[in-house]
């Protein structure tokens, strides 16, 4: 915002929100944008403001689409439940991009580019009436030509995932993105490579380097990613003899084919990421029938499990979200030991040792309203917070891998 005052041709548009939604640095540098009567006590209004703010979904689409439209850029910030309330005015973007797409004396226009960044995994705070993420469900209909989702697992995901998305013409992009302190797993470098690829194993993370993994751990989401690598770290320690490889997804629309969407992987790499024949333990941001739409015909869906939102929700502490989803690290691992038979009667003991947890879990943030510690300091590598499945035994981390760094 700062670098484009001169040009003034950027804007950000947001629906009363822009604070909430973690954008209020951008105030520093420009106001939002205001032609009636001020206020000693107003916040930052001036008629030369760039941030177009205003309690109505409909009217920042209806700004966005015709500022676009005037050869100018910006983007769309917005809680991920209420962004529905534009679904027909997307519809109508949408159409309208994929019929100029083919009149040759239409000139490109930048992107309309949403990000939701206060979104279903993080409203624990708000309650039932803020957590849905049915957007995604709602855009992947549009023609493959024109929609793009991106779900960045971290904060230097992001950054590349939205340079993309700010250069690119004739599109509709959506990038999904928590607004919490969050982990750090990738260096800039590291996630430029991860997310022009969209889709990648995580090697740190992973030990089957070699071998046919006994189970695939694939993740798309911040949340999602968090509680699968908790999951496979406690994997690692008390069941050190399984091969596990990690697979995070970063755009979407990669595990479509590629006969239905230019971003798709081809049926030969999607095998050799995800197996033909193994388990496959699916986290997932969204509702989780989209994973199994979107691979209709790719893989052997008897081996697809995929954990989502699943529309339980209320006002409870971050990680309760999770588990009232079984979308948490513990119910993950749950699922990989229903499917792994050849853990024979060590799989009695994980179990139990899995409900107790979940119980102590609900013990405690109903005493102190809040998550364990070692759920909220939970960090990859660390003993300490590993969480109640972890023992001075059996740490199973590749010699030489080097943890991800961290905010």
């Amino acid at each position: 915002m700062k670098l484009n005052l001169e040009s003034k041709n950027f804007r950000l548009f947001s629906p009363d929100e822009n604070n909430s939604n973690r954008w209020q640095d951008v105030l520093e540098v420009t106001n939002r944008a205001w032609n009636a009567e001020r206020f000693e006590y107003d916040d930052k209004l001036a008629p030369d403001g760039r941030v177009m703010e205003m309690l109505s979904e409909h009217q920042c689409q209806g700004w966005l689409e015709g500022y676009l439209l005037t050869g100018r850029h910006g983007f769309f910030s917005c809680y991920e439940a209420f962004i529905h309330i534009i679904d027909s005015m997307f519809n109508q973007h949408a159409k309208w991009l994929k019929v100029c797409n083919d009149i040759p004396w239409r000139r490109p226009i930048a992107s309309l580019n949403y990000l939701l960044s206060s979104h279903v995994w993080r409203q624990d705070h708000n309650g039932f009436s803020h957590q849905d993420p049915g957007f995604i469900d709602h855009v992947v209909n549009k023609k493959a030509e024109v929609v793009r989702v991106y779900l960045p697992p971290d904060a230097n995901c992001l950054l590349s995932v939205t340079d993309h998305c700010l250069r690119s013409r004739n599109y509709v992009n959506v990038i999904i993105a928590g607004k919490q302190p969050a982990p750090q797993w990738l260096n800039m470098d590291q996630a430029v490579k991860h997310c022009t690829a969209g889709i990648g194993i995580w090697e740190w993370a992973s030990n089957d380097r070699g071998d046919e993994p006994d189970v695939v751990m694939a993740c798309c989401g911040d949340v999602p990613t968090l509680e699968t690598l908790a999951a496979v770290e406690l994997m690692q320690r008390h069941l050190p003899e399984l091969k596990i490889r990690v697979i995070n997804v970063v755009n979407l629309m990669t595990l479509q084919s590629p006969h239905e969407h230019p971003h798709g992987l081809s049926d030969k790499d999607f095998d050799a990421l995800f197996t033909k024949d193994k388990p496959i333990i699916f986290a997932f941001h969204g509702y989780p029938w989209l994973i199994h739409r979107l691979t209709y015909r790719r893989t052997n869906h008897d081996n697809l499990h995929v954990r989502g939102y699943k529309e339980e929700g209320t006002t409870t502490t971050p990680f309760d979200m999770c588990v009232l989803n079984d979308l948490d690290r513990y119910h993950l691992v749950q699922d990989v030991i229903d499917r792994l038979p050849q853990l024979g009667a060590r799989a009695a003991y994980a179990k139990q040792a899995i409900r107790d947890a979940l119980i102590d879990h609900k013990e405690y943030i109903y005493e102190h309203g809040e998550d364990a510690p070692e759920i909220r300091g939970w960090t990859w590598g660390n003993k300490q917070m590993a969480g109640h499945l972890d023992s001075t035994e059996g740490d199973n981390i590749e010699a030489g891998v080097e943890a991800p760094i961290r905010n």
